[in-house]
């Protein structure tokens, strides 16, 4: 069973619901987190409940992912996105992590903002894994007992600040910037079953209507098993947090091969990059004021589907 649940306000009152064809049915008594949201229900409750519904046109989004919880990130997870970001594949044999600032969780449709300092926004669609449980030891995950550990899946769009990002070095500071983080708009619940289909979804991210980014789940090099198990012996995770599994090939960063990275050592550090801002100047992949971004999610079979993330961009101070 596949089964999507919204965050939404109506009426200025935030809660959550079932959604299905359009159509929400509110989940009653509050739960202002998402993990006290899934510890109260199991997908098998939230299959069966029934009443009113609102049309989903009539609420105001909010992030299924709520910003108590922990917004941890894979890098370099698909085999030509480390290409394109200047690895070889054959030579990587570690799990890339780094966090983003909750405060950057943001609803699916919002608008996002690039700082005035920011010149080369750069987007990243990611499939979001959401836990199941709050895991403080090690613990051994296998595809066989994913869906103890995953509640489901939501669309995440890894929006970073390139010059901030590469030439100072700080992931965090350069991902964390506010609503760089749109996450949703369903949270797509997954029971023992259906939690392979994550192995079986296609992502699409189009920029203005054209074609960005394109690729499948299947190209996963370090796969949800391997990453929640290695977290385990690393750090404390909670019921709610999200783990955002990495980015496809085609985003607007221009990496320099290995060769030219080597070349570019042996510069003083301001040479080398004014270099790289150079060269990162001369591509118009970079987000602008005004561009429209869509993210979407959906299984081969239509099974599953995480909705469709629009986001405008502005200028902000």
């Amino acid at each position: 069973m596949a089964l999507n649940v919204i965050r939404f306000q109506y009426q200025g009152v935030p809660q959550w619901g079932v959604i299905r064809n359009g159509q929400i049915t509110p989940v009653p008594d509050d739960f202002p987190t998402t993990g006290a949201f899934l510890a109260a229900h199991s997908i098998e409750t939230l299959a069966s409940l029934q009443g009113d519904t609102i049309a989903e046109g009539a609420v105001e989004l909010l992030s299924p992912v709520t910003e108590n919880q922990q917004f941890l990130c894979q890098g370099a997870n698909y085999r030509q996105h480390m290409i394109e970001s200047g690895m070889n594949p054959d030579e990587k044999h570690f799990n890339m992590i780094f966090t983003k600032a909750a405060s950057c969780i943001s609803p699916a449709n919002c608008d996002v903002i690039r700082p005035g300092r920011v010149k080369f926004l750069d987007y990243e669609i990611e499939l979001g894994l959401v836990l199941k449980k709050t895991i403080t030891g090690p613990c051994t995950v296998r595809d066989d007992n994913l869906h103890d550990y995953v509640a489901g899946l939501v669309i995440v769009n890894d929006y970073s600040a390139r010059d901030i990002q590469i030439p100072e070095m700080q992931f965090y500071k350069g991902k964390s910037f506010r609503t760089f983080g749109p996450v949703g708009p369903y949270l797509c619940l997954l029971d023992r079953q259906e939690i392979g289909k994550l192995y079986d979804l296609n992502l699409i991210l189009t920029v203005n209507r054209e074609v960005r980014q394109r690729d499948t789940t299947r190209n996963l090099v370090n796969r949800p098993p391997e990453t929640i198990t290695e977290l385990s012996g690393v750090q404390d995770m909670f019921i709610g947090d999200l783990i955002a599994t990495g980015t496809p090939s085609g985003c607007a960063l221009s990496v320099p091969s290995p060769t030219k990275q080597k070349i570019a050592a042996l510069l003083p550090q301001a040479k080398k990059w004014k270099m790289f801002l150079d060269v990162q100047a001369r591509r118009p992949q970079y987000l602008k004021p005004g561009d429209k971004v869509e993210a979407r999610i959906v299984s081969a079979d239509g099974s599953i589907d995480l909705g469709v993330q629009r986001n405008t961009i502005v200028g902000g101070a």
